[in-house]
């Protein structure tokens, strides 16, 4: 490969590396803003959710300088966990989980209303959004770093 071509992907793998951060941080900002400043209350599947982003943010900024595409081992794990436990808040909230399967005993139901960003845009769906995004970005920086 020519040293252009090498230069080329260099810079196509750290844009994919730097969507998924700015992905990652802005889910952060914004998790942390509603509970922060909206004071809305985190249910379980929240936190659990918030156990799997956060790292994200800084591992893929970590990755950014000096360029290292094999962040993509450590990112895509949490991302594809953080996923799962999307998957399941998405279906407790949209009522295809019965109530007695719900984690939250206590606190914020994990399918309550409150959980509507402006009354239609339900949170859990933001979620679903962004790690959907980061997932199919780390999978494009693997295809390209074979």
């Amino acid at each position: 490969m020519a040293m252009n071509d090498q230069t080329e992907l260099d810079v196509t793998r750290w844009q994919l590396i730097f969507v998924s951060w700015l992905v990652a941080a802005i889910s952060t900002l914004g998790s942390l803003f509603f509970s922060e400043v909206m004071e809305l209350v985190p249910c379980v599947l929240c936190w659990y959710q918030r156990i799997f982003m956060f790292p994200l943010a800084m591992i893929l900024l970590m990755a950014l300088h000096p360029l290292d595409t094999r962040v993509v081992r450590y990112a895509l794990p949490l991302a594809v966990i953080g996923l799962i436990f999307t998957l399941y808040h998405c279906l407790l909230f949209f009522g295809f989980i019965p109530e007695n399967l719900q984690p939250c005993s206590q606190g914020v139901s994990c399918a309550d209303a409150s959980m509507e960003l402006f009354g239609f845009l339900p949170i859990p769906l933001l979620s679903l959004a962004s790690f959907v995004v980061i997932i199919v970005l780390l999978l494009k920086i693997r295809a390209l770093s074979r």
